[in-house]
């Protein structure tokens, strides 16, 4: 009750009814046939409507939803297509305390947020706060991961740290991105989207089995739209899409208690390079803002500053990993997860967003990841649990040029060029058990425990040049000004993280349960390489690690017989040395003028999060079904040493909203051999801070989304048909944005300040076909 009495009183009361769990709801049998003793009382239990059973894996075993003790939403398959959902940011506006966006000038690499934890900077050697996982294997770098729904079984989103049941150690939480298994039969999925802004979508997915033990499969989907804006210096689209992806998979049962499979998927994104919108008039080209905020006078892609990679603006992923279970006995089962990633990114960033080069980049990205993971599971009647081990090795590297392009040709009659180039490398292994032990029928205590081990090791080179681009992009010709930083460093990380739940019964109905546990995220190299205001100490130490102790008290539910589902969590975290990217301008030769830029890391005193969530569905009639959440976040930190001075009061938490709500209703009829559903959602956010120090013209002020879908789908489960309207109300929303203006870190001489938008209103028509 304490946590509560330190938030609103009307956010307390809103959460007691407030519900959502993004299942679906269906016709079920509420009683066995021992139960009925006359033909009327079998006939009213056979209509009866009870919500049905979503599994999970949120503690590596399947379980129950309403019995896994884990603050986890959990969207099935089913629900994703029904409500048209498109990529797993739209996730972020139903599950509680979650912020997914597209993380600066990209559309495919993502910033994720769970209770106030995660990672804004998509640069080699910071890691992520929310880990993502694709079908238990653990994605080392956001590069990639906004992942584009089209063969999913299931999302579930874990909130709290994670640890002691998963491969890698997550500090905020978990996305697990679930994949589907081959069907026995010859199976065959075709779904063709149509939308305005020209999107045109098809996906198709399939199997057939081989013999009676072995099958093949796969999922192909070519995504592509037009811009929500245009480039009117290239003609361009701004904010397109081109996507390519596909899946295959070879799944063999040599015996009933071994299951194998191998799986490899591949990403091509051919998208337009995302560029923001000015909020400020150029300073000297005295260009006016845009009245369209999808528009953009960028002229990045045609200057010489990204000629190193001809302007290009592409992302390729793929894997590959191989599964082995096999249940060794009644009891005992053994897991091999074994993987192999790499990305490759060629993006073009101008930071200016002008036809002029004042402030603009050529980035390359390149990512490997090797991991392997073993478990062991041990299930009797009063104990469940787990062992596990696991290994990651993997490299990330960054090149980039930043061009100072406007103020090189005023100072020095040519451009200005700061070259990074930097390489992180992480060898990682860990030990992690859990088990939960019956102690009696409905009392349960659960004790997990992880080690972890993390090696980083740096290489860097940051110079500056004369000339565009640099001698790296190609230009033999670019003059060596000056090398701020060329070093190689390498440190260890290691941490016991514990883990303990206690959860107790109330009733067949009800499940209450507290929980402790410890989150860590190791320190690491900051491979922008220059720390020039501390004399380049500070950045050969690196930063230190950052840990996260969480305290959580819920309750999960199904009331009402069976027609209303409600969770509830409140929870309380101490977040200590968080780790805090940025980027400062510096006047290297002291005539007043910014030329070059410094990579900086601050690892943040203290902060305390603390929160309440709920989620749930009822059905209000067999027709009628309504879904809700909430999520009321206080987060504050309390110390941020600076110069000898705590300026805690000057600074924020990034991308965490106070208030987070969502509200859908669904309506169903049948209608020519089969059923029309008609919904209509609406979402809200609280205000959010982009960076840890507030910038108005970039932070985003409480904003509602409004959604709405009609679907009818055969009987037969064959034919279905799809009209999804997103942001309806066609409301415009930051997401992201770069601060290189003044008063605040003023960069260039166009005063750079540029902010993301989410998506305009969308209506897309979908049709899909399957046996």
């Amino acid at each position: 009750m304490r946590l509560l009495k330190t938030l609103p009183m009307k956010a307390a009361l809103l959460a007691s009814v407030f519900v959502l769990d993004m299942t679906r709801a269906a016709p079920s049998l509420a009683m066995g046939d021992n139960d009925i003793n006359d033909a009327e009382a079998k006939a009213e239990a056979e209509t009866a409507l009870t919500l049905e059973e979503i599994i999970v894996t949120a503690r590596r075993r399947d379980e129950s939803l309403q019995e896994v003790p884990v603050a986890i939403t959990a969207f099935t398959g089913k629900d994703l297509e029904f409500n048209g959902i498109r990529d797993i940011s739209e996730l972020a506006q139903s599950a509680p305390s979650v912020t997914l966006e597209p993380s600066r000038a990209t559309n495919s690499t993502l910033t994720a947020f769970i209770r106030g934890v995660g990672q804004q900077d998509p640069l080699a050697g910071f890691e992520q706060g929310v880990a993502i996982y694709l079908d238990d294997v653990y994605l080392a770098r956001p590069q990639g991961t906004l992942l584009d729904i089209y063969d999913v079984e299931r999302i579930e989103v874990l909130r709290g740290p994670q640890g002691t049941l998963y491969g890698r150690n997550a500090v905020g939480g978990a996305i697990k991105y679930v994949t589907r298994r081959l069907s026995t039969d010859p199976s065959l999925s075709l779904r063709a989207s149509v939308g305005n802004f020209g999107q045109i979508d098809g996906v198709a997915k399939g199997s057939v089995p081989l013999t009676n033990t072995l099958r093949i499969g796969g999922a192909v989907a070519s995504l592509n739209r037009n811009g929500y804006g245009t480039n009117l210096t290239t003609g361009a689209e701004n904010y397109n899409k081109e996507i390519l992806a596909f899946r295959a998979s070879l799944e063999w049962e040599p015996t009933p208690d071994v299951f194998i499979r191998l799986s490899g998927d591949y990403t091509d994104d051919d998208s337009n390079a995302r560029h923001g919108h000015r909020v400020n008039p150029g300073a000297v080209s005295g260009a006016p803002v845009l009245d369209n905020v999808f528009d953009t006078r960028a002229g990045a892609e045609i200057n010489a500053s990204t000629s190193g990679i001809d302007g290009n603006n592409e992302v390729k992923v793929k894997g590959i990993n191989g599964l082995l279970e096999w249940q060794v006995s009644e009891t005992i089962s053994f897991k091999s997860i074994t993987a192999y990633r790499e990305d490759y990114t060629e993006s073009v960033i101008d930071f200016d967003s002008l036809e002029v080069d004042d402030l603009d980049a050529a980035v390359i990205y390149d990512n490997q990841q090797f991991s392997q993971e073993f478990q062991i599971s041990y299930t009797s009647d009063r104990i469940k649990g787990l062992i596990g081990f696991y290994y990651l090795n993997a490299s990330a590297a960054n090149d980039f040029d930043v061009v100072l392009g406007q103020l090189g040709r005023i100072a020095f009659g040519s451009e200005l060029t700061a070259y990074t180039g930097g390489v992180v490398d992480t060898e990682a292994w860990s030990i992690f058990a859990d088990f939960t032990y019956d102690l009696t029928d409905r009392l349960s205590l659960s004790l997990g425990g992880r080690y972890t081990s993390d090696k980083r090791s740096a290489d860097v080179l940051r110079q500056s040049f004369l000339g565009v681009p640099s001698i790296f992009f190609g230009n033999d010709a670019a003059i060596l000004l000056a090398t701020s930083s060329d070093f190689e460093a390498e440190r260890t990380f290691n941490k016991f993280t514990p883990r303990v739940v206690l959860d107790y019964a109330i009733s067949e109905e009800a499940t209450t349960y507290a929980s402790f546990s410890k989150g860590f995220k190791a320190g690491s190299f900051d491979p922008r390489g220059a720390n020039l205001v501390a004399g380049g100490e500070d950045v050969e130490n690196g930063y230190e690690p950052e840990n996260l102790t969480t305290y959580e008290i819920g309750v999960k539910s199904t009331l009402a017989d069976g027609r209303l589902r409600l969770n509830l969590a409140a929870f309380y975290s101490d977040y200590s040395d968080m780790q805090i990217p940025g980027s400062l301008p510096i006047d290297t030769n002291g005539d007043g003028v910014n030329d070059d830029f410094v990579g900086t890391v601050t690892n943040a005193g203290s902060a305390t999060i603390k929160g309440i969530e709920a989620e749930g569905t009822l059905l209000i009639t067999d027709n009628l079904v309504l879904r809700g959440s909430l999520s009321v976040l206080d987060a504050e930190i309390n110390e941020w040493i600076f110069n000898g001075v705590n300026i805690a009061d000057e600074r924020e938490v990034q991308n965490t909203p106070e208030f987070m709500s969502f509200l859908q209703l669904t309506y169903s009829v049948p209608l020519a051999d089969g059923k029309l559903s008609l919904s209509g959602s609406w979402s809200h956010k609280g205000s959010v801070v982009q960076f840890e120090m507030p910038v108005p013209e970039i932070d985003q002020d409480a904003y509602s989304l409004f959604d709405a879908s009609l679907v009818w789908t055969d009987n037969e489960g064959v034919w279905s048909l799809g009209l999804h309207g997103k942001n309806l109300s066609d409301k415009r929303y930051k997401t992201a944005g770069y601060n290189f203006g003044a008063p605040y870190t003023p960069l260039g001489l166009e005063n750079n300040i540029t902010a993301f938008f989410g998506p305009p209103r969308t209506v897309t028509f979908t049709v899909g076909y399957s046996f």
